[in-house]
């Protein structure tokens, strides 16, 4: 028996540096099989979070995430995507990492370790209680993300928390906790790997939904994606083609015209054509 938390438990296998190419690449996949079912066991917090999140945007607020290392830039990585993804202002969803964007790319010392610096981050873009933060921490023990969330707690912000090991720091401390416990990593530690794949699972679960339910997404399309490419203009005019009926040529003429698939079909939904 162990007590260090399960993000810092042994890996289930030894001598890795023994196994042929194909047994690496077989273990890898055998854990990365389990991260789903954490992810199912925590539906149920996953959805009030996603309720409370909606509530709160749909009233005009907005989503906050802050972590750091590989938390951090999943947060902003999912932040980062909304906009082109659903055509809302880069200021609705807000990824914040311990140590600046430069962080990004290399690890900032001691950045993660400033209680106080979080909330200077989130200052900065005027938090209040209108909005949500969310704290990512595979380990739920990260200062910058727990001192955030016990500030934005002080100013009656509601918070959540993803995070990978039980009865965390974070956990209690968070509104709405999620506890994603994935076990033991491949190499011991390394929460880039299935703590890392179970966070961004659960990201994408909670802004798909709550896009979703703020009406972003019409049937299951993309219709207020930002037309930021070829590829992406091409989907817009199939989309308008299946949606309306219409030649290539008008789906094409109308989406440059409208500049998203969404207005064109609000400006044949408003002329009943």
């Amino acid at each position: 028996m162990t007590n260090k938390p399960t993000t810092e438990q042994p890996s289930n296998y030894n001598n890795l540096e023994k196994m042929s190419t194909i047994e690496l690449l077989k273990n890898i996949n055998a854990e990365d099989k389990t991260v789903p079912l954490a992810i199912e066991k925590a539906i149920p917090n996953i959805e009030q979070l996603v309720d409370v999140i909606h509530s709160k945007m749909k009233d005009g607020g907005r989503l906050f995430y802050i972590g750091a290392g590989t938390s951090g830039r999943l947060g902003v990585l999912d932040a980062s995507e909304c906009p082109p993804t659903y055509g809302v202002s880069d200021n609705w969803v807000i990824g914040l990492i311990a140590g600046g964007d430069s962080a990004l790319r290399k690890a900032v010392e001691n950045a993660e370790d400033d209680i106080h610096l979080a909330w200077e981050d989130l200052k900065k873009y005027k938090i209040s209680d209108k909005d949500v933060l969310v704290g990512i921490a595979a380990s739920g023990t990260t200062p910058y993300v727990i001192g955030g969330l016990k500030d934005a707690k002080k100013n009656n912000v509601i918070t959540g928390c993803i995070v990978c090991n039980g009865d965390s720091l974070l956990s209690m401390v968070a509104d709405y906790p999620i506890e994603l416990i994935v076990g033991p990593e491949f190499v011991t530690g390394s929460t880039r790997m299935k703590a890392g794949t179970a966070q961004k699972l659960a990201l994408n679960m909670i802004s798909t939904s709550v896009m979703i339910k703020l009406g972003r997404v019409k049937d299951n399309k993309m219709i207020n994606m930002q037309l930021s490419n070829k590829k992406l203009v091409h989907r817009g005019i199939l989309m308008l083609m299946e949606e309306l009926k219409i030649e290539k040529e008008l789906a094409s003429e109308l989406l440059e015209k409208y500049k998203s698939v969404k207005n064109v079909l609000d400006f044949y939904k408003k002329n009943n054509m």
